[in-house]
């Protein structure tokens, strides 16, 4: 039998809820025999609901991609200019390509990657991939004709050697409020090359997911805001066996890593020497909360009722989850940046929900009276 303090939850992100059935193959939607553009195999999609994540090597037409890459170009421009004008940087680097570009403005302005990340610009191109009828109708796999985007998305650029780039152990869930604990939220993580163990490649603890437990994080991870899930929690908690269950996922360019939110998983250190450039798109059902604090709603994109409907993108444009994140924060007394427009430290309403075990400067100014938060 618990004991009383067994029994008391510390913080709010660790609940003693389980829920395995919206999360293992019990979840899996009755499969059609006849296949719409783009769906995968159905024992690809056993595989999505059994081991918590799939590959899918080839999807991607050449120019739907291309056209992230060269979105990314505009918006690498855009933040280059934003730095020179505000006398940040010295050098425009022009003459670097994609691959490239970042990682020199990135030396002499640390955290100008962090900049873009907060930008969070919705180009053109990134909404015709995450609305992709093809990829909307595998999603339909996964949950069924009623599809809404997550209002999580990001652009991901891990530029070489960057501790802010590599992301640690930890379940998408830990994130966001206790809400999301039962709702299957699948995740496409789509990388912008040919993306592998050097560069920075995902890994999954496979089958991590089938307890439907969010397993107890920590905040914050070295010099960054990433929660992060210790090896030895997930083995006690999820019964991850990290010697067989750890699974490395390159993707070639024009593939899919197809994982839900509970599945254990990180991001790998980029030792080469060009800027590993990724996607990651997330939905789930417009019936269930999205968990992310009421300060942004989804995006419809299909119904069974309309499944061409057309995307009310200024809608969900209309409100910036990054400013949304820090106003929440700025509640409880939290200071704002000098200089908001170069503020490269990023803070949100997950850093309530689990202990603060390191502090950084992405943390230092939450005074030990705002950690009060974290107590029940």
């Amino acid at each position: 039998m618990a004991t009383d303090m067994e029994k008391t939850t510390s913080y709010p992100g660790a609940v003693e809820e389980t829920y395995p059935e919206v999360f293992n193959i019990k979840a899996m939607p009755a499969q059609s025999l006849e296949k719409k553009p783009g769906q995968l195999p159905e024992d690809m999609i056993k595989q999505y609901f059994e081991e918590g994540y799939v590959i899918v090597d080839s999807f991607f037409k050449k120019e739907e991609l291309d056209a992230c890459r060269e979105a990314i170009e505009v918006l690498v421009d855009d933040l280059a200019n934003m730095l020179f004008t505000g006398k940040k940087i010295k050098n425009l680097y022009k003459e670097y390509g994609l691959f490239e570009r970042l990682t020199h403005i990135e030396k002499e302005f640390p955290g100008a990657n962090i900049l873009l990340h907060k930008q969070g610009k919705l180009s053109q191109a990134f909404r015709d991939l995450w609305s992709n009828p093809r990829l909307l109708n595998v999603v339909e796999q996964l949950i069924g004709p009623d599809i809404m985007g997550h209002p999580v998305w990001n652009l991901r650029t891990k530029t070489p050697q960057n501790e802010a780039t590599t992301v640690p152990w930890h379940q998408d869930c830990a994130y966001l409020d206790s809400r999301s604990y039962n709702v299957l939220q699948p995740t496409a993580w789509i990388p912008l090359l040919d993306a592998n163990e050097k560069n920075g490649c995902m890994q999954v603890a496979k089958r991590g997911h089938l307890k439907g437990k969010v397993a107890t994080h920590q905040c914050c991870w070295g010099g960054t805001w990433y929660v992060q899930l210790e090896e030895d929690e997930m083995a006690k908690t999820l019964d991850v066996d990290v010697k067989k269950d750890i699974q490395l996922c390159p993707i070639p360019y024009g593939g899919m890593l197809l994982i839900n939110n509970l599945i254990p998983h990180r991001s790998l250190a980029n030792v080469s020497d060009q800027i590993r450039w990724s996607l990651d798109l997330r939905w789930q059902r417009p019936d269930h909360s999205v968990g992310f604090y009421e300060l942004k709603d989804g995006i419809l994109m299909r119904t069974k009722e309309n499944p061409d409907m057309k995307v009310d993108w200024d809608a969900f444009d209309s409100v910036d989850r990054h400013t949304a994140a820090t106003s929440e924060m700025q509640k409880d007394n939290f200071p704002e940046a000098d200089d908001p427009k170069f503020d490269t430290t990023i803070q949100g309403p997950w850093m309530r929900r689990w202990e603060m075990v390191h502090m950084n400067r992405h943390t230092d100014v939450l005074s030990d009276d705002k950690l009060s938060w974290h107590k029940n």
